[in-house]
């Protein structure tokens, strides 16, 4: 031990006087007024504490907000040396000393560095305590005092001298301090790593000050994203950006395991610490989040859990989320994987497998996918995913493209049956019938579930869950080849299949028995049995509301869209078409083909109102089905675009189009009557009535549109016989709606008119007004002829008809004219964000700038676009503003 020596520490040595003022700011130093403002509550509470990683700008603060302060301010920068009680209290007088606060004489300069009197911390405190106004003390660099004895000593001097000391804790770590008490009390001020973060706004202005400003707000946000806001991650990125000939590039796709950041993380969390906590960190840099058990499986050892909440209390860059998760910062992981290939080359995949196998047995499906699908191991993904009944996932809902992915490496060098059951199912998803046929057969001829070879025990496939997913995608291949027999074999299998699986997969899977009744229900239809297609079709629309279920779901009301339409009933039909659209909202991103079924129905529904413009826009605006396949929406398609061809007087090319094109088992009774009436009224057109009315033989009778339509052309080909039966057996069926009703009253009042009953004739088409008028029904008048004019023109037509149908003002109750504003077929009710983008698309702003406007991504605005359009029923920029500007919205 040696005399205290003025002006020395303990040792003799001359006091370093760098450590005893706060450190410079950088000329590019941005200030960062909310943390400052935050800070000043320091003035107030006797303890604050700045606790955030390394890099998190956590000194810079400390140092540009004591440079503003009124109060003295003294600082200390801590070093592992001042461990010694001794050292650290010479240090702490000095500091204070030089901060022109009140200290003991040199008489209570301590004399031994690893002791310090108690004499000496009584007479500090009491100097404080007499002080009329508050010092504050910052220790910077605190974490460096580790758990030495001086904390102890450090409370006790802040305790005594009350009023008299503000402490500043900046510090990695968390001190070994009462702290839940000044929490209690309300006397600890705090400022840790999510507040240390920048903000988006913050970003921006440091990228400014490097000479990057006018970045778009998308790419600071991305930035921001994967840095986490870290402070020195975004300097670094910054700086090396200036020397970039396209920095919004650099920022974008700079490789965080080269260069300053990996040098910075390396040398200040790595390296120096133990090589088990080396190991588990390498090992967990392959997974987004992970739990000390999951880690253990990693590593073979059982020491995760004290290593994880040293390295989180250290703020070494392993986050810690809810229930004991973790996760490492998004640049850390990106070096350790980095580091990983080259320190530990071929065990990632390893790793991976084992992760994989470790979420399987949690039954987290969407991470057993993702491990296995970067271990390449396709069958341990196909297995994953059909024994958790998740086969639906790849043919509905959210997930459905990112599960097409992550199941990527189910090729063709795997080997199992669940992998044949896997590609069947992406094939069928692209309606590749022949390849998800093929797919199906090579599944059927091995056992189903189970086992595969070399498979763990532990990974064998439900073999319940492994047919009902086989006999789903069945049902879908019997639909796509428009095979009803193959359909009901199919469901009847999966019928028995559903009471066998376990409630819980039922429970996770909604969609599976509602895409199994949406198939059955559209094979049903395609086949001209129509009330046993509601019956499935109506209680797939009923499954629960769900993501998963949006598209069987929109699917299947589509369906009944077209089920309502073939039976004359506009209203209902445009009701469920609509709400088929609705339900297609919840679709991000692609639709099916099916999807677009409901804007065709809406198109035909447009043509018989005569809208024909509004038919072109949803027409151009469905999705069309991929060549030859999907038979309904197919014939969906032939349907409206025929009858709009016919409404224009094109009939060359209404013939051509009334074909479906698609390769199926058995022929469609009600697509094949259609294409059947669309042949002869061409007939019937090029002035051959023998030829259409013979066309007319393959017109059902029992299908009602189909009936009454052909009726039409029937007596305009000179066969009034046929044409009275055709009606007659329509009334004795019943069940129609007013497009039936109609179309069957015009052709009566023909027949009538043509007899020379004109009373009869009158009295049929005010008839046929009053059921038309109700649904906006001009189309049949229009195709009606010139012997309609006549009566219209008669009471009591002429009132019935006046504002909606023929020039006048409408009568009391009557729906406005074409000349006035028509309702909008499809419900104009924009959300607030679709409102806004329409705003801007009016300005003419490009996709780009509107994003940066709304400050969200391009994606994003294409989707809302998408609805915008949908819901205004155009296809084109120019088109939407013009109706949006019509209907008010703008």
């Amino acid at each position: 031990m040696v005399p205290a020596v003025p002006g020395a520490d303990p040792l003799g040595d001359p006091f370093l006087r760098t450590r005893l003022a706060p450190p410079a700011r950088p000329a590019l130093f941005l200030p960062r007024r909310r943390l400052v403002r935050h800070l000043d509550q320091a003035s107030r509470t006797p303890l604050t504490l700045l606790n955030g990683p390394a890099g998190a700008g956590k000194t810079l603060l400390a140092a540009d907000w004591a440079d503003g302060r009124r109060e003295q301010v003294a600082w200390l920068t801590v070093e592992a040396g001042d461990r010694r009680p001794g050292m650290f209290w010479a240090y702490v007088r000095e500091a204070l000393r030089a901060g022109g606060a009140p200290a003991p004489d040199t008489a209570g300069l301590p004399a031994d560095p690893g002791r310090a009197d108690r004499r000496l911390l009584v007479a500090l405190a009491a100097a404080l305590h007499q002080h009329d106004r508050p010092v504050v003390l910052v220790l910077d660099e605190y974490d460096r005092m580790g758990a030495s004895e001086v904390a102890e000593q450090l409370e006790f001097v802040l305790r005594h001298a009350g009023r008299g000391l503000r402490l500043v804790l900046v510090t990695r770590t968390e001190p070994p301090l009462p702290l839940h008490r000044y929490r209690t009390a309300g006397e600890l001020t705090e400022i840790r790593a999510a507040e240390l973060a920048f903000t988006p706004e913050e970003a921006a202005a440091l990228l400014e000050l490097h000479g990057l400003g006018g970045l778009p707000p998308y790419a600071v946000r991305d930035l921001v994203d994967r840095t986490r806001g870290w402070a020195a991650g975004l300097r670094l990125c910054a700086l090396a950006a200036r020397e970039s000939a396209d920095p919004e590039r650099y920022l974008k796709e700079f490789e965080a395991d080269r260069g300053a950041i990996a040098d910075f993380l390396l040398a200040e969390v790595l390296r120096g610490r133990p090589e088990e906590t080396q190991d588990l960190l390498l090992r967990v840099s392959v997974l987004d989040r992970f739990r000390p058990d999951l880690a253990d499986t990693l590593t073979g050892r059982s020491d995760a859990e004290p290593i994880l909440v040293g390295l989180h209390r250290a703020n070494a860059f392993v986050e810690r989320l809810e229930h004991s998760w973790y996760r490492l910062h998004p640049l850390f992981g990106e070096i350790l994987r980095a580091h990983l290939r080259v320190r530990l080359p071929g065990l990632e995949p390893v790793l991976h497998r084992r992760a994989a196998r470790w979420w399987r047995c949690q039954g987290v499906l969407p991470e057993t996918l993702a491990h296995a699908a970067a271990a390449g191991d396709g069958d341990l993904a196909a297995g994953a995913l059909v024994d958790d009944l998740a086969i639906g996932r790849l043919l509905t809902g959210p997930d459905a493209d990112e599960l097409a992915r992550t199941t990527a490496p189910v090729g063709t060098g795997t080997s199992s049956p669940a992998a044949d059951l896997v590609r069947a199912a992406r094939d069928l998803a692209r309606c590749d019938v022949e390849r998800g046929l093929a797919g199906l057969r090579h599944a059927e001829e091995r056992p189903a579930g189970g086992r595969a070879p070399g498979e763990a025990a532990d990974q064998a496939v439900d073999p319940a869950a492994a047919r009902l997913s086989r006999a789903l995608l069945e049902v879908l291949a019997a639909r796509l080849t428009g095979c009803p027999r193959a359909a009901e074999r199919a469901a009847a299998t999966a019928d028995g299949l559903l009471r066998e699986v376990p409630a819980r997969l039922l429970e996770r899977h909604p969609e599976v028995p509602a895409l199994l009744l949406t198939h059955l229900g559209s094979v049903r239809l395609w086949a001209g049995r129509f009330e046993e297609a509601r019956a499935a079709l109506t209680t797939a629309a009923g499954a629960p509301v769900a993501a998963c279920t949006a598209l069987p779901r929109a699917e299947s009301m589509g369906h009944l869209a077209l089920l309502d339409y073939l039976h004359g009933w506009l209203g209902r039909a445009e009701r469920r078409a609509l709400a088929a659209v609705s339900e297609t909202e919840r679709l991000d991103g692609s639709r099916p083909p099916g999807c677009g079924l409901a804007a065709l129905v809406l198109a035909a529904v447009a043509v018989d109102r005569d809208e024909l413009d509004r038919a072109r826009a949803l027409l151009g605006a469905a999705p069309r089905p991929p060549e030859g396949r999907d038979p309904v929406p197919a014939a969906g398609r032939a349907l409206a675009t025929t009858r709009l061809l016919l409404a224009g007087g094109n009939t060359r090319a209404a013939v051509e189009a009334a074909d479906p094109a698609v390769p199926t088992a058995v022929a469609s009774p009600w697509a094949a009557g259609h294409t059947a009436l669309v042949t002869s009224a061409a007939r019937l057109a090029r002035g051959r009535p023998d030829e259409a009315a013979e066309a007319l033989r393959g017109v059902p009778g029992d299908q009602p549109l189909c009936a009454v339509e052909a009726a039409a052309l029937s007596l305009a080909a000179g066969r009034r016989e046929a044409a009275v039966d055709l009606l007659d057996a329509l009334r004795a069926r019943g069940g129609t709606g007013p497009v039936v009703s109609v179309r069957a009253a015009l052709v009566r009042a023909r027949i009538a008119e043509r007899a020379g009953d004109t009373q009869a004739a009158r009295e049929l088409v005010a008839r046929a007004l009053l059921d038309a008028r109700r649904e906006r029904l001009r189309r049949p008048f229009l195709d009606a002829g010139t012997w309609i004019r006549p009566l219209l023109d008669a009471a009591p037509a002429r009132e019935l008809a006046a504002g909606w149908l023929v020039p006048g003002p409408p009568g009391h109750g009557t729906p406005p004219g074409p000349e006035a504003r028509p309702a909008p077929l499809v419900a104009v009710e924009l959300s607030a964000r679709e409102h806004d983008v329409l705003e801007r698309l009016a300005g003419m702003m490009s996709t780009e700038e509107i994003a940066d406007d709304l400050q969200v991504s391009v994606n994003t605005v294409k989707t809302h676009l998408k609805a915008v359009y949908r819901k205004l029923a155009v296809n084109r920029r120019g088109d939407a503003v013009r109706r949006a500007h019509g209907l008010g919205l703008l």
